[in-house]
């Protein structure tokens, strides 16, 4: 007898889940549309995996986050379990109307478009100091991990830029966003080191606040300040916290893996970096395709808030939990034809990698501006870049947040008559 559907549902979730399938989801999602765009795993959690139905649901405000309402008096820092959740749970991340709309209304007004747009020369010139520190670390042939020294330094320079972190705190911030962000898995970390870097990040940023509200700098973070002060207490204190821990953490989480995700399909397609430099390919064309390819952000969830809800023609009851595969709507075979092909000429390309309607990622266009910046400029400057054939990139174990751990490479060949050096222990 062929399984029901509930179980063809139930075991793409339990494999996505497993070691196997977080590090190689994409034939599970070929199987789950094989099934439809739409499927219950219980009739009260729903898998959906259809583009139209994902874009319908991320549209439709009655989908929502689960309703947690958290202590407004609890400490995002306190010594008990759960901090990483409650600190999410009071940002724009993880709440609903009318909260959602409220801190989200109060951030806007200071993290505009012209404020990202005029970032362009900062982020021009981050990239070539990072290029500059990757000819010196990879000269005669070198190994260098691109992971290290370039995908999360250039993010995380243009947003404590913006934010206003001093350099030298800089380097703390990678572990632990990677600890905290495990929290938003679907078999999470709720507790553990996710806790312990929520606390940590707290207590980094309570005392910079205080500091921005008596000297303001010119700074996204004394913007926010000013604005939550001028504004009657519309935002507390702990939503100013979690809120500038998640334009932190998201500011170069998801970018990071846009740089690493990009560079490795570089790396593996030879044809593509030429293209790109010669204008055959789009700048724009080849970074919407990484982000549908391989998306950053592979899931997220919602919860059905109101009665008579239905995604793409399947009743969903109130209450039903709903896992949105973002990255299985991104290689939907009714919206892309040929989806498992990397195409960066694909006309209509638009990926929901950051999402969509209110909850839409509130710095993707800063993303995309850091790697329009980016794989040009480091293709200009590296155009014999390549793997390094002796180590393999390894991958975060992760669903949610799909990147890599380490991607080694060479910018130049050996020089005649001397072997490569890797660079283990060296800078």
């Amino acid at each position: 007898m062929p399984p029901s559907p509930h179980e063809d549902a139930a075991a793409i979730i339990q494999t996505l889940t497993s070691p196997a399938g977080r590090a190689d989801p994409f034939p599970l999602y070929a199987a789950a549309h094989r099934l439809g765009p739409v499927l219950a795993v219980t009739d009260s959690v729903f898998l959906v995996v259809g583009y139209t139905a994902v874009n319908q649901v991320l549209r439709n405000p009655g989908f929502g986050l689960p309703d947690t309402a958290p202590s407004r008096t609890a400490a995002a820092d306190d010594h008990t379990a759960g901090a990483a959740l409650r600190l999410m749970e009071r940002s724009v991340l993880r709440t609903n109307p009318p909260d959602h709309g409220r801190m989200r209304s109060l951030i806007s007004q200071v993290f505009t478009p012209r404020r990202v747009a005029a970032l362009q020369p900062s982020v021009v010139a981050a990239v070539d100091t990072l290029l500059d520190r990757l000819a010196e670390s990879g000269a005669d042939g070198r190994t260098v991990d691109f992971m290290d020294r370039f995908a999360f330094q250039l993010p995380v320079t243009v947003i404590c830029e913006l934010l206003g972190v001093p350099t030298a705190d800089r380097h703390q911030f990678r572990p632990l966003a990677s600890a905290l962000t495990a929290a938003l898995e679907l078999a999470g970390d709720t507790d553990g080191p996710a806790d312990t870097a929520a606390r940590e990040l707290g207590t980094y940023f309570t005392p910079l606040i205080s500091e921005r509200r008596t000297a303001p700098g010119d700074d996204l973070v004394s913007a926010l300040v000013a604005a939550r002060d001028a504004d009657d207490g519309r935002l507390s204190d702990d939503e100013l916290l979690a809120n500038l821990i998640l334009l932190l953490v998201a500011g170069f989480e998801t970018t990071t893996d846009l740089l690493g995700n990009g560079l490795a399909i570089l790396l593996d397609q030879p044809d593509l970096a030429p293209a790109l430099r010669s204008g055959r390919v789009t700048t724009p064309g080849f970074i919407e395709e990484v982000l549908r390819y391989e998306s950053p952000v592979q899931v997220t969830t919602r919860v059905a808030r109101a009665d008579g809800l239905v995604a793409e023609g399947v009743p969903v009851p109130y209450g039903s939990d709903v896992i949105l595969l973002l990255g299985a709507a991104n290689r939907d075979p009714a919206r892309y034809p040929r989806p498992d092909r990397f195409d960066p000429a694909r006309t209509g390309n638009k990926p929901l990698s950051f999402g969509a309607g209110p909850h839409i990622c509130i710095g993707n266009n800063l993303a995309r501006l850091e790697a329009s910046v980016a794989f040009p400029r480091l293709l200009d400057r590296f155009p014999g870049i390549s793997a390094d054939p002796d180590r393999n990139p390894t991958r975060r174990d992760r669903l949610v947040l799909r990147g890599y751990q380490t991607l080694s490479i060479r910018v130049e060949a050996p020089a005649p008559g001397r072997p490569a050096r890797h660079a283990t222990g060296e800078s």
